[in-house]
C-alpha cells in the first residue's frame, strides 16, 4: 500500500522531512478493524510524534496521522459489532502506526459508525479533538454533560484550535456559559460560530477582560494552549473547588501548592491516547463517545469543525498541514480527502 512516513524528525523545509513508500498490507490482529482510508485529518500530535524521532532513523519510516474516516475491508477474529463495507471513523492507539497510508488498523472498540449524513471528510475532522474534549470536560474535570452545571462559566484558552472547537459546542450542549480566547479576527469570528457567549483576546492580560464581562473567577478553565505561559492567569482565575484542564505539557516545573491548595482546585489532565497506551480495561469508552458524537451529527446538533481541505495523500498537502500546526496558525481541522486514491 501507499503510505507516507518519517524517518526522523527534520524541518518541514527540509525536502526528506516525510517521504512517501510501500508498506505491506497490515494484517488485523484479533481485536482490529483494517480501514481502507477516505480521509484523513492533522493534528499537532502527529508534529510532536515526528520531533520525538530527532534521535533515531525509523526503517521502516514512521507512519504518522491519529485522526480517519473510511470502509471496513476486513475484521479480525475477536471483533464484535462491526463487519467489511462498514463505514467508520475513529483517532486509534498512537503507539502504532498512523492513518497517513491507503489503510489503517484500528481496535474496533475505538471506532465507531461514522455519521451517515457527513461526508467523509467531515467525518474524519472529528475523532480525536471530539474524544479529548469529551473526555476532558466529562471525565476528567466532573462536569455533568446532562446539565447539572448548567449557567456555570467556562474559560477556553486557544477556542480556535481543534481540541478548543469541538469542546465549545460541547460545553455549549452542557449548558455552561463560555467565554474563548482567540486572537485575529477569523479566529474570534470561527469561536462566535462554534457558540462561544464571549471571546477574549489571550494576547493580553485575561483578568482585566474577564472583568469586563462581570466575572471574577471561572468554577471551569480549559487552557488549550501554554500550559506554563497561562499558569499565574488561571491560577488567579480559577475559582475556589474549580477545575482546571491541560492538554499541553508544561516547559518546566509549575507551583502547584497555595494558591490552587487553598482554593481546592482539581486539575485535571487529559490525554487521548492514555487508555490505548496504558491498555485500560474502559477502552470502548472511546468507541462510545464517537457513537454519541455521531448522533449529534446526524441529528443536526454539532457542527462541522473542517476549514482546510486538501485533495490526495500527499507530501507536500502534509507539510502544509505540518508548518500550519507548527506555527499554530490553523484554526478547525485541516483535513485530507484521499477518497480518489481508494478507488
Amino acid at each position: 500500500m501507499r503510505a507516507i512516513g518519517a524517518r526522523t524528525h527534520l524541518p518541514v523545509s527540509h525536502p526528506a522531512f516525510l517521504e512517501e513508500f510501500k508498506a505491506p498490507l497490515p494484517e488485523p490482529g484479533p481485536k482490529d478493524l483494517r480501514v481502507r482510508v477516505m480521509a484523513m485529518a492533522v493534528n499537532p500530535v502527529d508534529t510532536k510524534i515526528r520531533a520525538s524521532l530527532a534521535d533515531a532513523v525509523a526503517d521502516p519510516p514512521r507512519i504518522l496521522g491519529w485522526d480517519a474516516a473510511g470502509v471496513v475491508d476486513a475484521v479480525g477474529a475477536e471483533v464484535a459489532g462491526f463487519t467489511p463495507g462498514d463505514e467508520v471513523f475513529h483517532a486509534g492507539d498512537l503507539t502504532r502506526p498512523g492513518c497517513n497510508a491507503e489503510f489503517h488498523l484500528v481496535d474496533f472498540r475505538m471506532a465507531a459508525r461514522k455519521p451517515t449524513s457527513w461526508s467523509w471528510v467531515e467525518s474524519a475532522a472529528l475523532p480525536l479533538v471530539t474524544i479529548t474534549a469529551w473526555e476532558l470536560m466529562f471525565d476528567r474535570m466532573g462536569i455533568d454533560p446532562g446539565g447539572g452545571d448548567a449557567g456555570k462559566d467556562m474559560l477556553v484558552i486557544n477556542g480556535a484550535g481543534g481540541v478548543g472547537s469541538a469542546l465549545i459546542p460541547l460545553a455549549r450542549r452542557a449548558g455552561l456559559r463560555v467565554v474563548a480566547t482567540a486572537s485575529r479576527p477569523e479566529t474570534r469570528a470561527w469561536c462566535t460560530a462554534l457558540g462561544a457567549h464571549d471571546v477574549i483576546d489571550h494576547r493580553d492580560p485575561l483578568e482585566p477582560q474577564a472583568a469586563t464581562l462581570g466575572i471574577r473567577s471561572f468554577p471551569f478553565i480549559v487552557n488549550l494552549a501554554d500550559t506554563s505561559a497561562y499558569w499565574e492567569s488561571t491560577t488567579a482565575l480559577i475559582a475556589p473547588f474549580g477545575a482546571l484542564g491541560l492538554i499541553v505539557e508544561p516547559r518546566g516545573p509549575l507551583p502547584v501548592g497555595d494558591p490552587l491548595k487553598a482554593k481546592c482546585v482539581r486539575i485535571a489532565w487529559e490525554f487521548m491516547g492514555a487508555r490505548s497506551r496504558f491498555g485500560t480495561a474502559d477502552l470502548h469508552e472511546q468507541g462510545a463517545i464517537l457513537e454519541q458524537i455521531a448522533e449529534l451529527c446526524d441529528n443536526g446538533r454539532f457542527p462541522k469543525l473542517h476549514t482546510q481541505v486538501f485533495h490526495g495523500l500527499r507530501v507536500d498537502h502534509l507539510r502544509d498541514a505540518h508548518d500550519a500546526m507548527e506555527r499554530s496558525t490553523a484554526h478547525g481541522k485541516w483535513v485530507l480527502d484521499c477518497e480518489r486514491n481508494a478507488t
